[in-house]
């Protein structure tokens, strides 16, 4: 058999099928090739078909050696015509000298473009400036030799004024196929057909860049085959199926910081000794490792050779100033920013203004209702456009966030395009709403107003377990908006938030702000002349420096204040409760005198106030002092009486207060017995106070029983089931970032994990 002539491939296989005496139709069913495919090879239509689809026909035609490898032959020759295409149609864009970072996006667009069954599309998209056509350009370069028929690239100009049409994208990747002007089928969808026919088989990579929605992008997809398609735009393209999806992040600190190494390594001039790390490194954290952020800061030291790294770092702190001077030439990062904005209509535009007032580093759709009056479907929807677009960022859930730089655009137009009455009309109505509606929330934990059901139309408020998450998800939101208020001096609001805030910040401990806080409500009370109200929120504070912050001397000295603040009021049981905070802070650090008589006094003052709530704490207190002078049977019997104070239906508190009260007061029980060496009734005790855990749900107070109890299984020698609960415990005080236990957990585990740790 002679080697294939040009065009070959068609007559070559018209002439192995007669010879077989086969239709077209058998051919397909025994090779399982379409017969439309095997069609178009034989018209010529298809010159270069993959040699996989080449063998399966030559084996179902039942070929010998010589002629299945002429019949590849021939596809291979068409294939490497069929790439002869002219000059500048679709080119690959050059790579770029000084791109770096994206190796794990590099790794998964290899991954996604191996060869497999059926065409392979992937969609990247994000916001603007995250280098999402640099991506895919360079990643196209680095794996070129693996597509055998090339690469093509269109550019989609999706966010221009008129893009490019279907019918046009399709001319011109036909043409860049090697279609003639004049083959060109004149309606699109006969140029669908043939496109799809051309890709079909061929192993090409084709990236098209900037696509403006799903309906410019549909017809340029591939129907079958193992061709390779790359789309990138700003919109998510959420309507295109069985597609592949990638968001590239904006670049981790140390990428971005060789980013901008790498762009000024070779920059003259005076200022170029400055480029230390630190100022890089600066520069980098303000532009959000937002890769066009970073190379126009980059080009800016490069094209300015006086500047320094520090001075251009000191430029771009000022925020108002900050996306207006990263502008290099034609780069201007705002810009790229604008053409995102300007494909929004005004109720999404406003929304997006807007939520730049959001203090918070995410938002839910509720706080987007409460800056818009927009409703809360709305603004869910109009949210989805924002992420689809790229100008927020899905945060998780029904969250949402802006990029650090996208937030300071928003800001700006929301300056440009309102006045200063509706911004500050705006910034009041979320304000007053995180605040009221965190006040709500928090009473689900008071003695008195908890368990109410509450009727809010943002937020869904109907029990303590949905008014917790609340108060820990929007925690940065209504927290700056205390802050806010205690700025302007809306004193009884603060006082108000934070009185809710007192039996909630029991659960949530380590939080970190509690401090703050009862600090500014204490200056409120302060504020309004009121020492019993300051003496309240100064104990509050105590309890913060001593089982928050770990401060258990600063603790003390402000229930001492708080004492004397409650006598000069006359308010006995905010005196009870100063010297049952003086208690916690004496245990932890054993500096104050005459303890367990202070203890007896607190105890005294609330039986009677009949102070349901306090009783018990200061029982309590009363019992570690005990404990605290090896008085510790006593102890025992005072955690006791303790318990049975709360379990008794005619002196318990609230029952989720009892709950927390029993549990603290069976696990301190626990304690003492270990003391004692009583292990068996140590386990006891600590297994009464797991029982509550599912009432009360908070992995601290879970956390200690299950320390406590796994001391007591290690010492009756039942190891395994003690390795266990020091791991349940460990996972308890990581859940709770409570590092004073977590260190005392670990430090156990590592102990008997070095003791080995045996057969029960």
């Amino acid at each position: 058999m002679v080697g294939p002539q040009p065009d070959a491939l068609g007559p070559l296989l018209r002439g192995f099928r007669h010879a077989s005496g086969m239709t077209l139709e058998e051919l397909a069913e025994a090779s399982d090739v379409s017969d439309r495919a095997i069609g178009d090879m034989e018209r010529g239509h298809s010159r270069g078909p993959q040699a996989r689809t080449v063998q399966a026909l030559a084996t179902a035609l039942g070929l010998r050696q010589e002629d299945a490898d002429a019949l590849l032959a021939a596809a291979r020759d068409g294939r490497r015509r069929t790439r002869r295409t002219p000059s500048g149609l679709c080119d690959l864009p050059p790579p770029i000298p000084d791109f770096v970072g994206r190796q794990e996006e590099f790794r998964w667009l290899d991954t996604a473009g191996r060869p497999g069954a059926g065409p392979h599309v992937v969609i990247v998209s994000g916001a603007p400036g995250l280098g999402k056509t640099t991506l895919v350009v360079q990643a196209a370069h680095q794996q070129a030799k693996r597509y055998d028929d090339g690469c093509l690239f269109l550019n989609l100009r999706g966010l221009d004024a008129q893009p490019v049409t279907p019918h046009e994208a399709l001319a011109r990747l036909l043409k860049a196929q090697g279609v003639r002007e004049r083959e060109l089928p004149a309606d699109v969808e006969e140029r669908q057909v043939l496109h799809r026919r051309l890709v079909r088989d061929k192993n090409v990579l084709v990236i098209l860049d900037n696509a403006a929605d799903e309906a410019q992008v549909r017809p340029l997809l591939p129907g079958e085959g193992a061709c390779t398609f790359w789309i990138t735009s700003r919109r998510a393209l959420t309507g295109i199926e069985y597609a592949r999806r990638l968001i590239p992040s904006p670049l981790a600190a140390d990428a971005a910081t060789a980013l901008l190494e790498t762009i000024t390594a070779d920059r003259p001039g005076p200022g170029a000794d400055d480029q230390d790390s630190a100022s890089l490194e600066r520069i980098a954290d303000l532009c959000g490792g937002l890769p066009l952020a970073l190379r126009i800061a980059g080009n800016r030291l490069v094209s300015r050779p006086a500047w320094t790294a520090t001075g251009l770092a000191a430029r771009l702190a000022a925020e108002d100033l900050r996306l207006d001077r990263l502008t290099a030439g034609d780069l201007r990062i705002k810009s790229a920013f604008t053409l995102s904005y300007e494909q929004l209509a005004e109720p999404a535009r406003k929304l997006f203004r807007r939520l730049s007032l959001v203090p918070g580093p995410d938002f839910a759709p509720a706080l987007g209702a409460a800056l818009t009056s927009f409703g809360p479907a709305q603004v869910e929807q109009l949210t989805d456009e924002l992420i689809e677009l790229g100008l927020l960022n899905a945060a998780g859930g029904d969250r949402a966030a802006f990029h650090d730089l996208v937030r300071l655009y928003a800001h700006q137009r929301l300056s440009d395009e309102e006045s200063p009455g509706e911004r500050e009309a705006a910034r009041r109505a979320l304000h007053t709403w995180l605040l009221d509606t965190a006040r709500t929330a928090g009473q689900w934990f008071e003695p008195v107003l908890g368990q109410q059901s509450v009727d809010d139309p943002l937020v869904d408020l109907r029990d303590a377990p949905s008014a917790q998450d609340w108060l820990r998800t929007e925690s940065a939101n209504w927290f700056a908006a205390l802050r806010t208020a205690a700025a302007a001096g809306e004193h009884r609001v603060v006082v108000e938030v934070a009185e809710s805030m007192h039996w909630f910040s029991d659960r949530w401990p380590h939080w970190g702000h509690w401090h703050t806080v009862f600090a500014l409500s204490r200056a409120a009370a302060h504020a309004l002349g009121d020492p019993g109200l300051e003496a309240t929120h100064a104990n509050y504070l105590a309890w913060a420096f001593t089982s928050c912050l770990g401060r258990p001397a600063d603790g003390m000295a402000l229930a001492l204040e708080a004492a004397e603040l409650a006598r000069q009021a006359d308010n006995p049981v905010q005196e009870a409760w100063s010297l049952t905070y003086a208690l916690y802070a004496a245990n932890d650090s054993g500096k104050f005198g005459a303890a367990i008589d202070q203890a007896r006094r607190a105890v005294a003052l609330f039986a009677a106030a009949g102070d349901k709530e306090g009783h018990p704490q200061a029982l309590m207190g009363l019992a570690l002092n005990l404990r605290a002078e090896n008085r510790l049977q006593e102890a025992v019997d005072t955690f006791d009486i303790a318990v049975a104070w709360v379990n008794d239906p005619a002196t318990a508190p609230a029952p989720h207060i009892a709950d927390v009260t029993a549990m603290n007061a069976l696990s301190g029980k626990a304690q003492v017995l270990l003391d004692l060496g009583r292990w068996e009734a140590a386990i006891e005790a600590c297994d009464r106070a797991l029982e509550l855990d599912a009432r009360v749900g908070v992995p601290l107070n879970r956390g200690v029983p299950t320390m406590r109890k796994a001391r007591a299984l290690w010492a009756l020698g039942r190891r395994d089931e003690a390795t266990k609960m020091i791991e349940d415990a460990v996972h308890c005080f990581t859940e709770a970032r409570s590092e004073r236990w977590l260190d005392e957990a670990s430090s156990l585990r590592e102990t008997w994990l070095e003791q080995g740790e045996g057969p029960d």
